[in-house]
């Protein structure tokens, strides 16, 4: 058992949540128990995880996805208020780690997915709000085929591939979620495949115009990776019981 806070905070300093600009709150979002046995993980908070995680007797929620953004509306009412019934009637602590884990050097999404591909010479890359979030590495030569079958088994899924690149793959650039609008840093600095979530109409005339292969591998399937070795890595650290909760997702 761990005292909630103490977890918290040494959170707050390992992802480095105060250094990036975010969309909502980073961190707690929702009280719950002070103290700690159990915490889940998953990518998103939803009604059907927090379900979840109260019958799986969890105490605290770790989420890449928070329910609190900006740009939403603050009228608490249907699926709202679901969560957040759910979340007091079971006394869960929510919190949520966004930019922070995808850029995080050790147990973020986009350094996660580089070295399940095998790149090597792995650097962050590519700035978002004054913060590098991806990271890009090489293969000495990977024949586009190969590369496309390494990305879909580690995702798990089948990719979205506009494959307008060179026949051999070297350099490469990975950003989790929705970062299809970063391809364009990876055109002008001459990446030859660029690895994301989602992909907008732009993309595919964009991509042939760059000579560049695009992946857009889902928002989920490239973001399931930083969350669930947080929520191993707290376990490890504290004493904790941890359980990753899936809920796939096909965007």
């Amino acid at each position: 058992m761990a005292e909630r806070d103490a977890i918290l905070q040494y959170l707050h300093q390992y992802l480095r949540v105060g250094d990036f600009k975010d969309y909502g709150p980073q961190g707690l979002q929702v009280e719950g128990k002070a103290e700690v046995r159990k915490v889940v993980s998953g990518v998103s908070g939803s009604v059907a995880l927090f379900e979840a995680a109260a019958l799986a007797g969890a105490d605290l929620v770790i989420v890449h996805h928070g329910i609190f953004w900006d740009r939403e509306s603050r009228v608490v009412r249907g699926g709202m208020k679901r969560r957040l019934e759910l979340l007091f009637q079971h006394g869960l602590t929510l919190a949520a780690y966004h930019l922070c884990l995808d850029a995080h050097g050790e147990v973020g999404n986009n350094i996660l997915a580089a070295r399940g591909l095998g790149l090597e010479n792995t650097q962050p890359w590519a700035e978002y709000n004054g913060r590098a979030i991806g990271f890009r590495g090489e293969w000495p030569g990977l024949p586009v085929e190969e590369a496309v079958r390494k990305v879909n088994d580690l995702y798990g899924g089948q990719a979205l591939a506009f494959l307008y690149g060179p026949e051999r793959v070297r350099t490469v650039g990975i950003i989790s979620g929705g970062a299809q609008g970063e391809m364009r840093q990876a055109i002008e600095q001459g990446l030859d495949m660029f690895i994301t979530g989602e992909a907008s109409e732009f993309v595919m005339h964009t991509a042939r115009e760059g000579a560049i292969h695009f992946l857009g591998a889902g928002h989920y399937n490239t973001e399931r990776l930083g969350i669930r070795v947080l929520g191993e890595h707290l376990a490890a650290r504290f004493g904790v019981e941890h359980q990753f909760i899936d809920l796939p997702n096909p965007v």
